[in-house]
């Protein structure tokens, strides 16, 4: 063979390649070369993918398919008729967020399939995206004559993992509106479980989470394991009939996601999820602004006030005043108000009548006197039909005070009485909320949420979510309270599906109500958890009175950012402790706050992320010398250091303690 015709046909082979010619397993590499992921069928034209790390296997060949209602499924007899690749590498910038800048680097393989023999002509991809600390794909419907509408009953869609490698998880059943403990358990014992789930691969040292990027028109994707095997597969959230979803104008899945990352700090530090997602697509974000805030809220968990109208009715004029007024003097952005609508007797709700005793007119003129915002309140009850019909009168009324902040609510077990929040009937309704929330110029807090998928790129007015056993359950936890170890659990997990509206910051260690359960953290852990549970919407959740009895460390939430430059973690394991510094935005301050489980432990941090030859001025809050969370949770030592980037900071933490540290320069 002459040179030119080896020339020719590596040019061949290479223009097949590009053009669409595709025999065999198609296979695509992150930007760095260490994850590689492959693509292909079998003689029964099944298709699965395997993705490997630095040659160690992550996922063996995993089944990709669907199930279908009346027509045949996409499950085999697929044959792969073209591939394209393209590399992507951009670099945006959030409205808000943990950081000012995030790249979006990766390789992306789009693998177009046929089913000649199942139905000739019916065509569809699926097409992955391959980034330095993970692998995110989805299946793609084009529009065509024998394949227009459908309904998928089923996904087959496999993660076949090597080994039942240790795994955090919630359960789907038996935990509402995912506020459940997070449970440590090999992967083949999860059960039904919702996404994230956080996987630790002890032998090749990996950390990895498994959960989907923007759910859109689409049932959330939980996961389903079988005991004795360590392959989930997933497992959508089913309407009440049982049909998981209706295909109709939305032509794609949502992304499956899998971080790949050597330890725990750089899986938090992912940003696949969000970069999966779309554009934003509000023009003018101005009106979309990072806030701290306060509330009529805890008094209702100690029973003083009544969500209700009535003698101690909590949403009065003068009480909320009352609040704002705290909340101007003391650095707080804004004041949440629940209980101040018709029917907290009866739970039918109106969302443009006030209660006699709440003048909006009055809060909203001496909110904007002060500087402080009215946040407001649409608890639904689940009763979503009830919401929609009243959604743009509820929008106009806020948009007319004034009001840019909504928190909603969803309690209830099921939506309507019929369908889980999850499945493609909440996901439809949420967003629906959300879209007509932005043309009011109205920020979204949503509680009793599906499980967030990165949605805020997209539509930014969505701040943040519940989606987590949070403070509250130290209210009235038949338990307890939350387990020392649960918020340092967290980051790990819940977090890494977006913002949590866990709403720390209780100073009050005292319950009348229940006795047997309180806050089970020392304060200056509560104080560490403002910085590490991030939220731009960030909630100090006690009551006036408390903050009024310990001025140090209010002054510490009173002044703390809720949007960042940059964020780094220097200590984190999942569980037992973490360590965050975030730089505030448009600042020469850094934040650094650390907080432990069950066991003391001492944090020991170099400062290298500091500017190096500049002195900074730390503010230290720490657990006091004989601070314990069961004992004396209230001790909290303020010091100032002078220290440099060449500096180190060594802190004991109690038992489920916590610092929080300010760093300006000087």
């Amino acid at each position: 063979m002459n040179k030119f015709f080896k020339c020719f046909l590596v040019w061949l082979t290479a223009a097949a390649a590009s053009f669409g010619a595709a025999a065999g397993p198609a296979a695509v590499s992150s930007p760095d070369g260490r994850i590689a992921v492959t693509v292909s069928t079998d003689k029964a034209g099944r298709l699965s993918y395997s993705v490997s790390r630095d040659s160690h296997v992550v996922l063996a060949p995993s089944r990709l398919g669907l199930v279908l209602r009346g027509v045949p499924d996409m499950a085999d007899g697929f044959r792969i008729t073209k591939t394209d690749r393209r590399h992507i590498d951009e670099t945006w910038r959030p409205v808000w967020g943990e950081e000012s800048e995030i790249r979006n680097n990766c390789n992306e393989l789009r693998v177009s399939l046929a089913q000649p023999k199942t139905a000739p002509g019916r065509a569809i991809s699926v097409v992955f995206r391959v980034f330095n600390d993970g692998v995110g794909f989805r299946y793609e419907f084009p529009r065509q004559k024998t394949l227009q509408d459908f309904v998928i009953m089923d996904e087959l869609t496999e993660f076949a993992f090597t080994a039942p490698h240790r795994s955090w998880s919630l359960p789907v059943e038996g935990i509402r509106f995912y506020e459940g403990l997070f449970r440590e358990l090999p992967l083949d014992s999860i059960g039904w479980a919702s996404t994230p789930v956080t996987i630790r691969d002890d032998q090749a040292r990996l950390s990895m989470a498994l959960h989907e990027a923007n759910l859109t028109d689409y049932a959330a994707m939980n996961v389903r394991a079988t005991p004795g095997s360590p392959v989930l597969r997933a497992a959508l959230t089913p309407w009440a009939s049982g049909e998981k979803v209706f295909v109709t104008d939305t032509r794609v899945t949502p992304w499956r996601t899998l971080i790949i990352t050597d330890n725990d700090g750089d899986m938090m530090l992912s940003r696949i999820m969000l970069n999966l997602n779309e554009p934003c697509r509000i023009d003018d974000t101005s009106w979309v602004r990072p806030a701290r805030y306060m509330g009529v809220w805890w008094c209702y968990h100690m029973k003083t006030a009544t969500w209700e109208d009535g003698p101690r009715h909590g949403a009065t004029t003068d009480n909320v005043i009352r609040h704002m007024d705290f909340a101007a003097r003391h650095g707080f952005d804004g004041v949440l108000v629940e209980g101040w609508n018709h029917d907290w007797r009866t739970w039918d709700f109106s969302f443009t009548r006030p209660y006699d005793d709440f003048d909006i007119d009055s809060i909203t003129a001496f909110g904007r006197a002060h500087n402080v915002a009215l946040i407001g309140h649409n608890e639904t009850g689940g009763k979503t039909l009830n919401y929609e019909a009243q959604l743009d009168s509820a929008m106009d009324f806020y948009h007319d005070k004034g009001v840019h902040y909504v928190k909603t609510g969803y309690v209830g077990d099921f939506l309507d009485n019929r369908e889980r929040h999850s499945s493609q009937y909440g996901v439809r309704h949420y967003r629906k909320v959300i879209e007509r929330a932005a043309r009011s110029q109205i920020c979204i807090d949503n509680h009793e949420p599906v499980i967030p998928t990165g949605l805020q790129r997209t539509y930014p007015n969505l701040m943040t979510q519940e989606g987590v056993r949070g403070q509250e359950w130290d209210a009235w936890c038949p338990e307890g309270g939350n387990p020392p170890s649960h918020t340092v659990t967290l980051p790990f997990t819940r977090l890494l599906a977006g913002p949590v509206d866990f709403t720390p910051g209780t100073f009050c260690f005292e319950n009348p109500v229940f006795p047997k359960t309180r806050v089970l953290t020392t304060l200056a852990k509560q104080l560490a958890l403002f910085v590490i549970l991030y939220s731009p919407l960030q909630m100090a959740s006690d009551q006036i009175e408390n903050y009024e009895a310990n001025p140090g460390p209010l002054a510490f939430l009173s002044e703390c950012p809720t949007d960042w430059e940059r964020t780094l973690y220097p200590e984190a394991e999942i569980g037992r402790y973490i360590t965050v510094a975030r730089h505030a935005k448009d600042s020469d301050t850094w934040y650094l706050a650390s907080a432990t489980g069950e066991e003391a432990r001492t944090s020991t941090v170099p400062l290298t992320f500091l500017t190096p030859g500049v002195t900074y001025l730390a503010t230290i809050y720490r657990d006091g010398p004989d601070a314990d969370y069961l004992t004396n949770p209230t001790p909290v030592t303020i010091e100032q250091r002078r220290l440099t980037a060449a500096d180190t900071l060594t802190l004991p933490l109690a038992r489920s303690g916590g610092y929080a540290v300010r760093l300006t320069r000087i």
